[in-house]
């Protein structure tokens, strides 16, 4: 046994014999509402295909599926000095990426700012203004004194925005925490090149992308397996590559059938009419208290944000119904905060390696000042890894579905994420449902599974700036498709 690091301290088994008969039921329910067999997975999963091509055609459906006019994969040959500026929830990113003459390589230097609260409820000039501050403090402190004609920029703008064309988009609506008037309903790129102007910051946008399709692009570059980019954190999302001719709601283009275009899928708002998705009592409870209720459903039920908000109300609900003794007599007040917990606290509950579960106790009575008994314990981590389990079944859905939609039998998809790089067994119990909604044979030792979900390549970085590279090598070839603004890519 040479040259295999430290062990992984063995999974606990976990024993229910101690654990009271009301305890007990609860845990048999709880696994009843939160178990998706593998004939439920498929029938979600042909819904699902059904509703992309929806999503393609002129009527259009619940998931947007936004056409991105980022019509080319790398090729690994891309070369060039290129800007990426990513606005995230919390922090914003800018990279300088130089693609080398290396194939599929490439260098990067970066900068974070921290996105301060107060913008995200502001007005639209100060932020615009901000995001100029920290383009323009990069390029002195990476290029000061220099001489620099217009270096092309990658904007990941990852928020749900209607793109007609790869240098405008529109947004649909804020998320992340983003409430900012003015600039719902309007195109964001003249808002980003006013402030950039104002400040004679030597920059020019080429392409505004989404994280989910610079994902997808990253990862294609450095292994050309790869067809679909995934997103499993606060939020998910996927994108993958469509030929125009499947696209009817780009018919009046006239583009070329065999042109490729990536779609940003924004599929989240999968099933937003209830029709297959097995809703619990809880999941219903998230959705009518949300912001947006009847939207997101799918995101609802499998991302970050929510998945700790879910095993929140569970556990409320338990301690508030008398025939069950959950915390009693104890003050839970800590645990009625909605949104107290995160998917974090789950990762944590499902971590725990001991058998007397002491982890999960100490978290309990730390963060929330509730005291566990032994079976309310085992009733805990059986609820985290329900929730945990449900959501990388559902998740291995939405995979499934482009896969039977583009005739995939074997890919690569790139996933980033929290949940998806973080969260314990998410990647392996998404895989076991691949499989059994695919029915693939059994596995043999260590051999790839036909479709390997795997870790994707920085997408709102180096996928935003080889998104910009490629832009500028199909102008320069004369394909003007979705491009607004040629005089910009001279």
């Amino acid at each position: 046994m040479v040259g295999l690091g430290p062990r992984k301290p063995p999974s606990r088994k976990g024993s229910m014999a101690d654990v009271p008969k009301d305890l007990l039921q609860e845990i048999e329910r709880l696994e009843r509402l939160f178990t998706i067999p593998k004939e439920k997975l498929k029938e979600i999963t042909a819904h699902f295909v059904k509703e992309l091509e929806k999503g393609l055609s002129v009527e259009g459906g619940s998931i947007p599926m936004n056409p991105t006019w980022c019509m080319a994969f790398p090729d690994g040959h891309e070369q060039g000095t290129f800007l990426a500026l990513d606005m995230g929830g919390t922090n914003l990113r800018v990279c300088e990426i130089i693609l080398t003459d290396a194939q599929g390589e490439f260098d990067i230097i970066q900068s974070k700012y921290r996105m301060p609260e107060d913008l995200k409820t502001g007005n639209a000039e100060e932020l615009w203004e901000y995001i100029a501050d920290c383009l323009q403090q990069f390029i002195e402190s990476h290029h000061g004194g220099e001489e620099l004609t217009s270096l092309p920029l990658g904007f990941t703008f990852s928020y749900p925005a209607t793109q007609d064309y790869i240098d405008h988009g529109v947004l649909q609506r804020w998320t992340k925490g983003f409430d900012i008037d003015g600039v719902e309903g309007e195109n964001v790129v003249p808002m980003f090149e006013a402030a950039i102007a104002k400040r004679g910051v030597p920059i020019k946008l080429t392409a505004l992308i989404n994280d989910t399709t610079g994902t997808l692009i990253a990862s294609a570059y450095t292994d050309t397996k790869m067809k679909i980019g995934c997103i499993f954190g606060t939020g998910c999302n996927a994108a993958y590559m469509e030929n125009c001719g499947s696209i009817p709601k780009l018919a009046h283009m006239n583009l070329p059938p065999d042109t490729p275009m990536a779609i940003n899928c924004e599929w989240g708002a999968f099933d937003n009419e209830h029709k297959v998705l097995p809703l619990t009592p809880y999941d219903i409870i998230i959705d009518k208290e949300s912001p947006r209720p009847g939207q997101q459903a799918f995101e609802k039920m499998i991302a970050g944000l929510y998945l700790g908000e879910l095993f929140r109300l569970v556990l409320v609900d338990l301690h508030e119904n008398k025939e069950v003794h959950m915390f009693e007599g104890q003050n839970i007040d800590k645990l009625r905060k909605a949104y107290t917990l995160d998917s974090s606290f789950l990762s944590l509950v499902e971590e725990d390696p001991f058998e007397n579960l002491s982890e999960t106790g100490d978290l309990f009575q730390n963060k929330l000042g509730i005291t566990t008994t032994r079976p309310e314990l085992e009733l805990i981590r059986r609820l985290a890894e329900l929730i945990g389990t449900r959501a990388a079944r559902l998740s291995a859905c939405g995979v499934a579905a482009i896969s039977i939609k583009k005739g995939y039998k074997t890919c690569h998809v790139g996933a980033d994420g929290s949940v998806f790089n973080k969260y314990p067994h998410f990647k392996a119990r998404g895989a076991v449902a691949l499989r059994e909604i695919l029915d693939w044979a059994p596995k043999k030792g260590k051999e790839e599974d036909p479709i390997e979900i795997l870790a994707a390549e920085d997408g709102s970085g180096v996928g935003a700036a080889l998104i910009a590279a490629l832009t500028l090598k199909r102008v320069k070839e004369g394909n003007m498709a979705g491009i607004l603004h040629p005089e910009n890519f001279k």
